[in-house]
């Protein structure tokens, strides 16, 4: 290997010879390539692992004596050649343990002081950095700088966010609706605008609370803000799969007496904590967790569930148990993590210090690489798939920011809490909270729950909902067409009660009005609405046209397709979906909606539409 022309000082060069001989345990003088990340990480070269496996690539083929070591004096030429390098010579500081673990930002014009994790920053920017690297889109902007303010500048034109949302769900937004630029001058206020409003609007359609969350918020780059919004991402993206759709052994999880609608209640975070402590059973470990934060920071737990998940071959053992030293134990519990490729989101200092939310995604990650669950054969799995419908109307909620977090539609709304938070949101006041139940008694809970849905019914009456037909224990029992009816009146109310607040005059808008509206846009376009079930809305070019009433010039005509086949169809509806965000409508309706023409979701499309018509409207009005 060739020697690099960067001189190091004396301090440094002791530094790397004592982290060095650390590593090298069997004091031979060399060090495995297995062993380079462990290595980089102690001299404090925090770098993504994918970088360290194509240094281990370029090593491999420049070593002559085909031993797969490197000596004292080769591991100081990499160090300085990294040291050298523009591109990732900015990580050489000191141990992430040794960073300041919270800052303080002052975070609103109230002065009001937000707490902010500078691990959270390191873990995100990390995460970016490995998922994103290969996009040829995301090029001038990684790797990020995790050691400083670089997150939140690199997020600032959209592109990293509407990334990393696809990145989560697939096929959120269309590629062809993001403005892109391979040089960042170009990128002006307006195309960035533009990229939040589609970012913005899109993680809200999956699920993410994004109602103190603007434009400014992301073109400031305010730290409490971005990290709040890139956690809400990974986070749905992390725990998407783990269910019983995906991962049919999850069935081995059940405990005695319960059924497979026993293990349907449980939240991801509760099925990810049945899944450790059923790894460690069956590693034969006496330890049980009920969290991520007190109960993993020994590393002792990790340490169990990375040998027992690990594939043979890939030589992870309990040697880090061996390590008196808690952060060392957990740095070297870390190392076995590397093995598999799985060191990702949290450092030993979050283990020790039990960081939950880190926690929770360096399990996630585990599970989702290794679950390790294989599927009794004389166990039937019956699974019924969330319909569209409902995976619409569940991010509809938690994107209002409605508490608990609802993972399964019919499980947790049968309390009837989540009701009345969305009653307040249609329509504010309408809840008398005197008459809720919002804790319960044990010996009474089932009987108070039906109180709570019983109310839920009567209030549905007194703001004229349609309610023939549903009684509050059919909400309980989870009957899934009348609770849907319900929760579709509440959304219709909560989208119209929107257009309301944005009228004149403030009176009620309907369906009329929104149909009116837009045929009015329409005219001279050759396209026009009879109603929200028009079959001729199915190829998306009226939708598209609307939009270019709305926005002129921002539709590209060119890639609208001639609809002769269903392929066609989607490929209009995806670029409608994702162009009506990016001017500002918060649609939740999926392509699938257009398509088959679903009018419900049509309806939601055509009034988000019209509200950000007169949003914009009234906003040049005041230029």
């Amino acid at each position: 290997m060739a020697r690099s022309s960067v001189m190091l000082e004396q301090e440094q060069i002791d530094e790397l010879r004592e982290q060095f001989h650390s590593i090298d345990v069997d004091g031979n003088g060399f060090i495995e390539y297995d062993e380079l990340g462990a290595a980089l990480h102690a001299v404090g070269v925090k770098i993504p692992m994918y970088k360290v496996r194509g240094l281990l690539e370029e090593f491999t083929r420049a070593d002559a004596n085909n031993d797969n070591k490197l000596s004292i004096e080769e591991f100081k030429t990499l160090y300085a050649r990294l040291k050298m390098s523009t591109e990732i010579g900015h990580t050489f500081k000191k141990s992430i343990a040794t960073r300041t673990d919270v800052q303080q930002t002052v975070g609103s014009s109230e002065g009001i002081t937000h707490s902010v994790k500078d691990t959270e920053r390191y873990a995100f920017a990390d995460w970016i950095n490995s998922n994103l690297h290969k996009d040829p889109d995301c090029a001038d902007m990684l790797p990020i700088d995790p050691d400083n303010n670089d997150l939140y500048t690199k997020v600032k034109d959209g592109v990293l966010l509407c990334k990393l949302i696809n990145q989560s769900v697939p096929d959120t937004i269309d590629e062809r609706t993001i403005n892109k630029s391979s040089n960042k001058k170009q990128m002006n206020v307006y195309l960035r605008t533009e990229n939040h409003n589609l970012a913005l609007n899109s993680a809200q359609s999956i699920g993410c609370n994004v109602v103190n969350i603007g434009h400014s918020d992301l073109e400031a780059g305010t730290p409490h803000l971005v990290l709040g919004l890139l956690w809400q991402i990974i986070r749905i993206g992390l725990l998407s799969e783990i269910n019983l759709q995906k991962h049919p052994g999850l069935v081995l999880l059940l405990e005695d007496g319960e059924s497979i609608d026993d293990l349907l209640k449980l939240s991801p975070e509760e099925i990810l904590i049945r899944w450790v402590n059923y790894h460690l059973k069956q590693a034969g470990v006496n330890r049980v967790i009920t969290n991520f934060s007190s109960d993993i920071k020994d590393s002792e737990v990790y340490t169990y569930l990375l040998h027992q998940i690990a594939p043979q071959e890939k030589g992870v053992g309990l040697g880090p148990l061996n390590e008196p030293d808690g952060l060392m134990r957990a740095e070297a519990m870390l190392m076995e993590a590397d093995k598999i490729e799985c060191r990702a989101f949290i450092t030993s200092a979050d283990v020790v210090k039990g960081q939950a939310k880190l926690n929770l995604a360096f399990v996630a990650n585990l599970f989702n690489h290794y679950p390790a669950l294989e599927k009794p054969e004389n166990v039937d799995v019956e699974y019924i798939e969330e319909t569209r419908e409902e995976k619409t109307y569940r991010n509809w909620m938690n994107s209002l920011g409605v508490k608990p977090h609802v993972n399964r539609l019919y499980n947790d709304l049968r309390d009837g809490l989540i009701y009345f938070q969305l009653y307040d949101t249609a329509k504010p006041g309408c809840v008398d909270w005197c008459k809720v139940h919002k804790k319960f008694n044990k010996l009474k809970i089932t009987f108070e729950k039906i109180e709570n849905c019983n109310y839920a019914v009567d209030l549905g009456k007194e703001i004229k909902f349609s309610i023939t037909g549903i009684g509050g224990k059919d909400l309980y029992d989870g009957n899934p067409t009348l609770t849907l009816g319900l929760v579709w009146q509440l959304m219709r109310a909560y989208t119209l009660s929107v257009l309301k607040s944005m009228s004149d005059d403030g009176e009620p808008i309907g369906d009329k009005h929104i149909l009116d509206w837009a045929n009015n846009r329409l005219a001279g376009t050759g396209c026009s609405v009879s109603s929200f079930n028009d079959k001729s809305l199915s190829d998306g070019v009226t939708i598209l046209n609307l939009i270019d009433q709305i926005a002129p010039k921002k539709v590209n005509k060119d890639i609208i397709k001639v609809c002769e086949s269903d392929d066609d169809r989607m490929s209009n509806a995806k670029y409608a979906i994702s162009m009506g965000r990016k001017i500002g409508a918060r649609i939740y309706a999926l392509p699938e909606d257009i398509v088959e023409v679903k009018h419900k979701m049509v309806m939601t499309i055509f009034a988000c539409l019209m509200t950000a018509d007169w949003k914009n409207l009234k906003a040049q009005q005041e230029d």
